[in-house]
């Protein structure tokens, strides 16, 4: 054996002893109603300089529908967050993330003991997600990220 092929092989016998660079994506989803639509925004922690940051991966939105306009805040925010989960399924599906929202009100609804229909079908499509899904309120006037 060649000097360089010995070192191709330990190069590539130390690659694979290693641990990988691939790691389970830390994610954190906005996300925010209104009037108007619903918006989304995705970030992934990384850690640079030793300091956390949040990069975007993407940014949702859409117009809210004629009868969805007839909606409580409390129930848009609920549909935005089902809206955001079934859109951006392909990267959360699996992973351990937080959803960030301005309303605490989307945690006492998906903990109602009798919803109604709207909010059953919600709670049944987020259940999904419940083990690994964190649900955190962030005031709306700190609370940008999803607009």
């Amino acid at each position: 054996m060649t000097v360089d092929r010995v070192k191709a092989f330990e190069s590539l016998r130390q690659a694979l002893t290693t641990a990988p660079l691939l790691l389970i994506p830390d994610f954190k989803l906005y996300i925010d109603a209104s009037g108007d639509g619903l918006g989304a925004a995705l970030h992934q922690v990384q850690i640079s300089n030793d300091k956390p940051f949040e990069g975007p991966i993407c940014f949702i939105s859409r117009q809210i529908k004629p009868a969805e306009a007839r909606y409580k805040a409390s129930q848009m925010e609920c549909l935005c967050l089902v809206w955001a989960l079934e859109e951006l399924n392909y990267f959360l599906e699996g992973c351990v993330f937080e959803v960030i929202t301005d309303l605490t009100a989307v945690k006492s609804l998906l903990k109602m003991k009798t919803p109604n229909r709207h909010i059953l079908r919600w709670k049944t499509a987020i259940q999904e997600y419940r083990v690994n899904m964190t649900i955190v309120h962030k005031d709306g006037n700190i609370h940008k990220n999803a607009y």
